[in-house]
């Protein structure tokens, strides 16, 4: 077993051994939200992940945004994303959805050679639509429940569903099997983790504005989000739907502290982020009341 190899599975070993460790605090820390049976945890390790981020990542990714033109900021979005339509190609294919699969693998294609190794979009203004895809999604396709909502240490939220599929895209991500380079691998790991908060950083002041209670307000936008996208925009309705929930662009988002996982598998595409903050934030509080505090 090669040396990236036994890292690999090493990192995978501890992003379920965190889910595991997570379960272990439903006895001692449980929620009257059904979907979140563990919320007392969960806001402490969300406390955490917030600290974290202010402390170190979000500084780093504003001085990227500073110095970095624009130009550039794309080039390197696009290139990331590019790698990234390599695994949505394959999701879509699992999931039953060939013509989507057969789209992405032709952006792989046109953005390697016409877009000079994917830091050009050639493929969209061609007609090829861009995907989001991941196993926890596909997952999800075959039938598998969502679990119990967790925020994973740094990581950030997840369910229990997306958890064992994050821990499958980070075992396949072309990135981090760089093994040759692996100089070079660390360097592009730092690169699209800090080019991935650069572009949310105007996504975040829509949150902090919108947000009375910011744990409730990105843990629904989360479990809303995937299931939106795992139903691809058109998710059948539930008897809860018609609770106070996020606005509705925030379903065209990965929620903030979602990034974090964009150090281990791809970024989202920019103009998501984009689209996000265009929007009017919303101004109808999150419905509290089932949140123990």
């Amino acid at each position: 077993m090669t040396k990236t190899n036994k890292q690999s599975n090493l990192n995978i070993r501890s992003v379920l051994a965190a889910t595991a460790a997570a379960t272990l605090f439903t006895g001692c820390a449980t929620s009257g939200n059904p979907k979140d049976p563990i919320e007392g945890y969960n806001r402490a390790m969300f406390s955490f992940n917030e600290t974290v981020d202010k402390a170190v990542i979000k500084p780093v990714a504003q001085g990227y945004d500073f110095v970095m033109p624009d130009p550039v900021q794309t080039g390197v979005s696009n290139f990331f994303a590019n790698i990234a339509d390599l695994w949505t190609g394959v999701n879509n294919l699992l999931q039953g959805k060939p013509v989507d699969a057969l789209s992405d693998a032709g952006r792989v294609l046109v953005n390697s050679t016409l877009g000079i190794l994917g830091l050009f979009d050639v493929a969209t203004p061609m007609g090829l639509e861009k995907h989001e895809e991941d196993f926890g999604q596909t997952l999800g396709r075959w039938g598998v429940g969502d679990g119990a909502y967790v925020v994973l240490p740094i990581l950030g939220p997840r369910t229990v569903r997306d958890t064992f599929g994050l821990a499958a895209d980070i075992y396949v991500d072309p990135v981090r099997d760089a093994d040759a380079h692996r100089g070079y691998r660390n360097t592009a790991i730092a690169l699209r983790a800090i080019d991935t908060r650069a572009n949310l950083l105007k996504a975040e002041d829509a949150l902090e504005a919108a947000a009375i209670d910011k744990y409730a307000y990105v843990r629904d936008a989360y479990l809303q989000h995937r299931r939106s996208a795992i139903h691809d925009g058109n998710p059948p309705r539930e008897a809860d739907d018609s609770a106070s929930l996020p606005s509705e662009n925030l379903l065209t988002m990965e929620p903030l502290e979602s990034t974090w996982t964009m150090m281990l598998v791809g970024a989202p595409e920019k103009s998501d982020v984009d689209a996000a903050n265009a929007s009017e934030p919303a101004t109808e509080p999150v419905d509290t009341a089932a949140v123990s505090f």
